[in-house]
């Protein structure tokens, strides 16, 4: 989601978020999430452990002590005693995923009959937290346990995150932006205020940057085109010289920053001004795609958003030519990824994903093979790779002692085809606690 959608969604209102907290925690605080009880040993039994390292290991032993992997063994590694033993031996396990770019606030109630953006306007931020916990439960459905949040309203993505962190809530782990910063691009009309995220000039870029790391944003987001929704213009909206002072502000502060752009201008100053991922972007030229490459800024495409929206036009409304510009699109974001890809370009897996198309978050993956990577290499772009972007690489995207114990059991070999990660999640274990298991039951009459 982008400039004029967020210009929206934001300037709707401008109300505090702290109630939804209270709503949330309320009704789910019995929910197993983040919190671990003390002492717990489990020892999980697959038919094949892909790590995420690059290894394979055959009827491997993965030992979990609580919220971390204790130790990996083989097939002759005896069981720790007092360990409860699971037997998964029907499935390849694999890291859990991570999804660099969601809005899992933005949320579509089916039950409503309005559109999506318009049902912003009508609904509570309390309630949008609570029913977000569908998208969180559907996200996790396809073994995605870590997402990189890119843009809420209100801060709901600071609560939603929140309340996954204290197990009040089922969902992802969240690392989360707060409201994106970007370029007026309204009338302010009278008795109104700006827009939270608005700003011009590089010292209110700096200014509402700050807000954000206040509020308690992970990292920051920041608008530096118009594109997104059914729009795929890439109009560059923000200076070199705004983008370089929200780099410098998230830098400064330790924190990492994330730049949306459609076309190649915005792209281009936003990798001068030394981002650390680029979002979307298309006809990025060669040498700004070598500088990427030599500092390891990321690239995240999010091809196949696109695709959704193009597939679900009634759900928002869409003109014909809205679909056939959003599918003309699609080529051109598939060939800017190839390019990047073949000039060392590191890319990371984000799905964009909003609304309905939760569930669909690792669709990706798929394009990311149509385009030359081999399943391996597409899976690393949602394990070690993402971790990367996000700074955790030595806790999460690979399945060894000390990490996280996000597992996911899979069927089929994803090595020799990537739909054993995209179709056939079967289970899904986040922080030690399973959280999804799909596998097949025999039903006693």
């Amino acid at each position: 989601m982008t400039a004029s959608t967020n210009s929206v969604v934001v300037g709707v209102r401008s109300r505090a978020v702290h109630g939804a907290a209270l709503v949330a925690m309320t009704a789910m605080v019995l929910l197993s999430g983040e919190a671990q009880a003390s002492g717990k040993l489990l020892a999980l039994r697959f038919a094949r452990l892909v790590d995420g390292t690059g290894k394979v290991i055959q009827n491997p032993l993965v030992v979990v002590e609580n919220d971390r992997v204790k130790s990996i063994g083989g097939a002759t590694t005896p069981i720790p005693d007092g360990a409860t033993v699971m037997d998964l031996s029907q499935y390849t396990a694999i890291p859990g995923l991570v999804d660099v770019h969601t809005h899992l606030t933005y949320l579509f109630d089916d039950q409503s009959p309005l559109k999506p953006v318009e049902q912003f306007i009508r609904r509570m931020p309390p309630v949008t937290v609570f029913l977000a916990q569908q998208n969180a439960r559907r996200t996790l459905e396809s073994g995605v346990t870590t997402v990189r949040d890119l843009g809420s309203f209100d801060y709901m993505d600071i609560a939603m995150r929140d309340l996954i962190r204290r197990g009040a809530m089922v969902g992802p782990r969240m690392f989360v932006s707060g409201v994106p910063i970007f370029a007026t691009d309204e009338v302010v009309k009278p008795g109104q205020q700006p827009t939270s995220g608005t700003a011009d000039g590089p010292s209110e870029v700096m200014r509402v940057a700050r807000l954000q790391l206040a509020a308690g944003a992970d990292h920051l987001k920041l608008v530096a085109s118009t594109g997104g929704y059914d729009d795929v213009t890439g109009f560059q909206t923000l200076s070199y010289d705004e983008i370089k002072a929200a780099v410098d502000v998230a830098h400064r502060a330790g924190k990492r920053i994330a730049v949306h752009s459609y076309g190649p201008t915005g792209a281009r100053d936003a990798v001068r001004a030394g981002a650390d991922s680029i979002e979307h972007a298309i006809d990025i030229d060669d040498a700004t795609l070598a500088e990427m490459a030599r500092r390891r800024i990321f690239y995240v495409p999010t091809i196949d958003h696109n695709r959704y929206y193009a597939d679900n036009p009634n759900v928002y409304g869409f003109s014909s030519d809205a679909v056939s510009n959003l599918r003309a699109f699609i080529p051109k974001n598939l060939e800017t990824a190839r390019r990047a890809f073949r000039m060392g370009v590191p890319i990371a897996m984000g799905s964009d994903a909003v609304f309905t198309m939760f569930g669909e978050n690792t669709y990706e993956l798929g394009w990311f093979v149509r385009m030359g990577m081999t399943p391996t290499q597409a899976l690393a772009t949602a394990t070690t790779h993402a971790a990367a972007l996000l700074g955790q690489e030595k806790s999460l995207g690979a399945v060894l002692p000390g990490y996280f114990a996000d597992l996911v059991a899979i069927e089929g070999d994803p090595l020799s085809d990537i739909s054993a990660v995209t179709h056939k999640v079967r289970w899904v274990m986040k922080a030690g606690t399973v959280v999804i298991d799909r596998r097949a039951r025999t039903v006693t009459k």
